[in-house]
């Protein structure tokens, strides 16, 4: 059975209130501040969505919702990585985490072209004014 998700999803704005260019810019840089992390800032996939959501989501709902999206996938993601590292560096003591090693690297380097590709997506949804729900997203801000 076929469920329509629009029903689910929180108003981006208010109806009869168009975003403006501004709003839509920053509805953008929400899900695009996560690439800072590929420049090898340490947690930036998530410091940078957490700073554009803190210093503008009190300036239109669309800001709120797409802020409150990008920090809980790039939450989640980040918990997925540390504890899939944690259980992999947990096995080495063990020797048989040696032979999972080439996978978990496998996994991250799959796991940050995956981030890379949903961050311009939902940046690319923000600038049609849509709300992009990231899949495998633990709901931590709602």
């Amino acid at each position: 059975m076929y469920m329509d998700m629009s029903d689910t999803l929180p108003p981006i704005q208010p109806a009869g209130f168009p975003a403006n260019s501004s709003t839509r810019s920053w509805e953008v840089m929400c899900h695009l501040s996560s690439l800072v992390a590929l420049i090898g800032v340490p947690f930036g996939n998530v410091l940078g969505p957490v700073l554009v959501w803190l210093i503008k989501r009190d300036a239109s709902p669309g800001v709120d919702a797409h802020g409150k999206e990008a920090v809980n996938f790039h939450l989640s993601w980040t918990l997925y990585w540390l504890v899939s590292t944690t259980v992999v560096g947990v096995l080495c003591v063990f020797l048989i985490g040696f032979l999972l090693l080439p996978f978990l690297i496998l996994a991250y380097l799959i796991g940050i072209v995956a981030m890379l590709i949903l961050s311009i997506v939902a940046a690319v949804k923000a600038g049609n004014g849509q709300l992009y729900r990231y899949p495998l997203t633990i709901r931590f801000l709602t």
